[in-house]
């Protein structure tokens, strides 16, 4: 016995239905589909959220909050995240390859949680007043790239 003999159990499979091949199949004048209606016509598929002309699911819901249209995207960055890179020079660019943010064309705002100990010159889009403080108390330098 191998692999190009090898056969499904006797019973675990049977020949497809072959629907619309005249009324000896047993299949035969409306194949299987019934009389009228939508499901008996060609290419008729339901929608998934269909539920029979009852009021669909996303309808009978409540709506709840609002999406701001104004919002702007910014990446968040901690001045404790900062004092754990251990460099004297942090850029955007810096920040993307160390993995501290995800995106490179997003802007960056430098936030004060944490504790920073080494001078570091850090260029950013924003800063918080509290990151500021403790960058330039350090002996720091914050600079802003707008």
């Amino acid at each position: 016995m191998d692999l190009s003999n090898l056969n499904p159990a006797k019973g675990a499979t049977r020949d497809r239905k072959r629907i619309g091949r005249g009324n000896a199949t047993g299949q035969g004048r409306t194949a299987g589909k019934g009389h009228k209606g939508y499901k008996s016509r060609s290419g008729a598929t339901s929608k998934l959220y269909f539920e029979g002309g009852q009021m669909s699911l996303a309808r009978r819901l409540p709506k709840r909050g609002f999406t701001n249209i104004f919002s702007k995207d910014i990446q968040i960055v901690n001045v404790s995240v900062i004092e754990k890179l251990g460099l004297k020079k942090i850029d955007v660019d810096t920040l993307y390859d160390k993995g501290a943010i995800s995106k490179k064309n997003v802007p960056v705002k430098i936030l004060g949680n944490g504790d920073i100990k080494s001078s570091v010159e850090i260029c950013a889009h924003f800063f918080s007043q509290s990151a500021i403080t403790k960058i330039e108390k350090a002996g720091g330098k914050a600079i802003y790239l707008w």
